[in-house]
């Protein structure tokens, strides 16, 4: 009965879906295995709607669904739905914002230390903080110093930001570099800019060995290069967000290391809870 009913689930579920974005043969395979129990096929159901939900290509999705009996992945899923800090990997985007009100309880200010600041009202969370500390310091021991331009943004400040930049280059533009208010991940105290909050930065000795490294300390790329259709925003090779080591792997493991694709593909499955 629960193998019938999973089945039938899956079965609406391509009837009613006007995008797949998964290989249907290789699904089919996947559930017509006499060796699934119910509980399996609840879960590839699960994770199959939430694959074409968040609109993951099908070739990563094809993946993971290769994934979905193996433990690793379930138990790594599960651990960061029920144990890691939600706004590490909340989806902050054009379409998902953060309350007016919204500001982090464990803020503490920048100073120079192993890393420098280009200013002394740069904020972070406690927890980004120690992680950029330890990353930096290990930067350090080869000879870079890590330069921090911008951090925590109150929703006010992002407020002004972006009416300041749809005043310089009109409002597409604008929508294409900067957030609405609300929209910025920023407002969450677990980002950083870094060096000269230009894409000169990929080039540069730093820029090279944080997108080398920076995962390893739970910080990622929120902006690649050739993404703008998936994040909605142009590349920003010097913005990235701290997810913690956890949420950073599993976007590097799983996703290519394609921050929005993880986010969404988390939102999306927590909303089936």
């Amino acid at each position: 009965m629960i193998r019938f009913a999973a089945l039938s689930f899956v079965f609406l579920l391509f009837l009613t879906c006007n995008t797949v974005y998964f290989d249907d043969s290789e699904f089919y395979q996947l559930i017509s295995s006499d060796n699934r129990s119910g509980a399996d096929f609840n879960n590839i159901a699960r994770i199959s709607l939430t694959l074409d939900n968040a609109q993951i290509p099908s070739g990563i999705s094809s993946r993971i669904l290769n994934n979905v009996s193996n433990p690793a992945f379930n138990n790594e899923l599960n651990f960061i739905i029920q144990n890691v800090d939600r706004n590490f990997w909340i989806l902050v985007d054009k379409e998902n914002a953060l309350s007016r009100d919204y500001t982090p309880s464990d803020l503490v200010q920048l100073e120079n230390s192993s890393f420098r600041v280009n200013r002394n009202d740069l904020f972070l969370r406690r927890i980004a903080a120690t992680s950029l500390e330890e990353m930096s310091i290990a930067a350090m021991t080869e000879g870079l110093t890590i330069l921090v331009s911008s951090a925590y943004r109150s929703f006010t400040s992002q407020e002004q930001i972006y009416t300041r930049n749809v005043n310089q280059m009109g409002r597409q533009a604008a929508d294409r570099v900067s957030a609405r208010a609300g929209h910025s991940q920023h407002q969450l105290g677990l980002v950083v800019d870094f060096g000269s909050i230009t894409n000169a930065f990929a080039q540069t000795r730093e820029g090279r060995w944080i997108a080398a490294n920076a995962s390893r300390f739970g910080w990622s790329l929120s902006y690649p290069d050739g993404y703008e259709n998936v994040t909605g925003y142009s590349y920003e090779s010097w913005h990235y967000r701290y997810v913690g080591k956890e949420v950073a792997a599993f976007i590097d493991k799983y996703f290519d290391g394609i921050q929005q694709y993880a986010l969404r593909f988390l939102h999306e499955y927590q909303k089936l809870n």
